[in-house]
């Protein structure tokens, strides 16, 4: 497929991988299971809308994507109830509580959960990029369109954040 032009209808835009690395970071970023297809496809907007624009190809498409898919997640935190996003993003970590053996996955998984939903959005949005996207954080500044000491400022204080929360949850815990 040439960049310059509008795929057809069956040519996907994103790999498979591509499309299950903005699936996680949806999942990630607390979106419900059955909004994440939603949130797929508007990537997959985007990047049509940029392509027919004639702006150029992103130098990373799989960096750009999640990038996108993690300004989705933002903008439909900002339209949902902050309360509601706890059970929700509880319920679409559930894969990854298989990981912890023991009781402490669900005190764990709840205490990240709630942690990230404590974060401004900027800040939960590096935390979600570098540690559950794996980008780098030249990565993240040049997707985010940030200098690089913004992103690494951002990372600080939300790792800051999560530490304190999570300190509080074990204090909490250990009671």
């Amino acid at each position: 497929m040439a960049w310059g032009t509008v795929p057809v209808e069956d040519e996907d835009l994103l790999s498979s991988a591509q499309v299950r690395r903005v699936t996680a970071v949806l999942a990630l970023g607390g979106v419900p299971r059955e909004d994440r297809a939603d949130g797929v496809q508007q990537v997959r907007l985007r990047l049509v809308e940029r392509l027919a624009r004639g702006a150029e190809a992103p130098r990373d498409l799989a960096a750009w994507a999640v990038v996108v898919a993690s300004n989705y997640a933002v903008d439909w935190h900002r339209s949902r109830n902050r309360q509601e996003l706890v059970g929700e993003r509880l319920r679409s970590m559930g894969e990854w509580r298989r990981t912890v053996p023991g009781p402490e996955a669900e005190i764990l998984t709840l205490a990240v959960a709630e942690g990230l939903d404590a974060l401004p959005a900027l800040q939960r949005q590096v935390l979600i990029l570098r540690y559950y996207a794996d980008l780098t954080v030249p990565q993240m500044a040049e997707v985010l369109a940030v200098p690089v000491g913004t992103v690494k400022s951002r990372l600080h204080a939300a790792g800051r954040a999560m530490k304190a929360h999570l300190r509080s949850e074990a204090a909490v815990e250990a009671r």
